[in-house]
């Protein structure tokens, strides 16, 4: 599967942005998926995944309450609304899907393909 991401941009703290990231290929919906950023001078870092089925997610403890991670099967696309938004959540925001496992590993040397990666920058 092929995956691009896109949406990011520059906002000011506490406005909101929605990620996306579009699937090629097959069977995306068979694919575990996930958030991951990395922050400028940082590791890459798990923001939030969810079942293949979009019945459950995960979220890292940053971003809880403030992010929600989606996916629609039907269009290939899985999601990120982010709200509230803080200085702190600027990075590189990537997509990544994993076959298998399971759907809350926070651990991205378990995922076999990544997007490309979009911006988000927040001002204070």
């Amino acid at each position: 599967v092929q995956l691009q991401a896109f949406g990011g941009g520059l906002v000011q703290a506490g406005d909101s942005l929605r990620l996306s990231c579009a699937a090629s290929g097959r069977a995306f919906s068979s694919y575990n998926m996930g958030w991951f950023r990395q922050p400028p001078g940082q590791e890459r870092e798990f923001v939030a995944t969810i079942r293949w089925n979009g019945g459950y997610g995960n979220y890292a403890d940053s971003v809880k309450g403030r992010f929600t991670i989606s996916r629609d099967n039907a269009k290939n696309t899985l999601y990120l609304q982010m709200n509230s938004l803080k200085p702190e959540d600027t990075a590189v925001y990537y997509c990544a899907a994993r076959s298998g496992g399971a759907y809350y590993d926070t651990a991205e040397w378990n995922y076999d393909y990544w997007g490309q990666g979009t911006q988000v920058t927040v001002s204070s």
